[in-house]
């Protein structure tokens, strides 16, 4: 995409392309030291949560967030690709009240939607209710991402002044779409440290994932990844 992604490490997993085996997340206080390394030497221009998976990680990012000069993605994730669990319930709360409202935008698929609106989002109407609700927690902008609904793969763009987009893509018939999400709030990322404007970056990252989960490389007996040089 362009850019050069610096990682912080919060946890590990045991997985392939057919399922989750083990998750062990590393201790708060590591993945402070990790950031802090990081933004004292080469500040990103921004930067993405993915998986964090559990109460003392959120807190230990969130209060770190707080610092942050750059825009901050909050990919909410909670359940891997193949529904082993990635952040516990103690964390949820944690998630709303305290990294939320540090997120210049938020990213969470219909599940985790679901769980921080608190109720059922299976359409477009309810995917732009929940966007309001979300961005009401403090969010700057929300997008709901769609792509577990019937159809097109249709997603909702809230943003800051107050306006919708929607960004729509055909429907792929594959199983190989293992990290789509992790894979899009990582390009929206990118996007944004290049300086694009938010719905620019929205809209080149929708179009990458597309491409990239038609040109998979077919790989593994499960859920294979994406063609990350589409």
């Amino acid at each position: 995409m362009g850019v050069y992604a610096e990682a912080v490490i919060t946890l590990i997993t045991v997985q392939n392309t057919m399922s989750v085996r083990r998750v062990e997340v590393l201790d708060a206080d590591l993945v402070l030291e990790q950031i802090h390394a990081v933004i004292t030497d080469i500040p990103p221009a921004a930067a993405k949560t993915g998986a964090l998976g559990n109460r003392a990680v959120v807190e230990a990012v969130a209060g770190a967030a707080a610092e942050f000069s750059f825009p901050l993605v909050v990919d909410p994730v909670m359940i891997s690709t193949h529904g082993a669990p990635l952040l516990d319930d103690s964390a949820l709360e944690a998630l709303k009240s305290k990294l939320v409202p540090r997120a210049f935008l938020l990213m969470p698929n219909l599940h985790e939607a679901e769980a921080l609106a608190g109720f059922p989002v299976r359409t477009v109407a309810a995917m732009e209710r929940a966007a309001k609700a979300l961005a009401n927690l403090g969010a700057r902008n929300v997008l709901v991402k769609g792509g577990h609904l019937e159809g097109d793969a249709i997603d909702v763009l809230y943003m800051e002044d107050g306006n919708f987009r929607i960004f729509t893509a055909p429907r792929i018939d594959t199983r190989h779409t293992h990290g789509t999400g992790c894979t899009y709030s990582a390009a929206v990322t990118a996007g944004l440290a290049l300086g694009l404007t938010l719905d620019q970056a929205v809209d080149r990252a929708k179009k990458f994932v597309t491409e990239a989960i038609r040109t998979n490389p077919g790989l593994g007996r499960g859920s294979g990844p994406l063609n990350h040089h589409a």
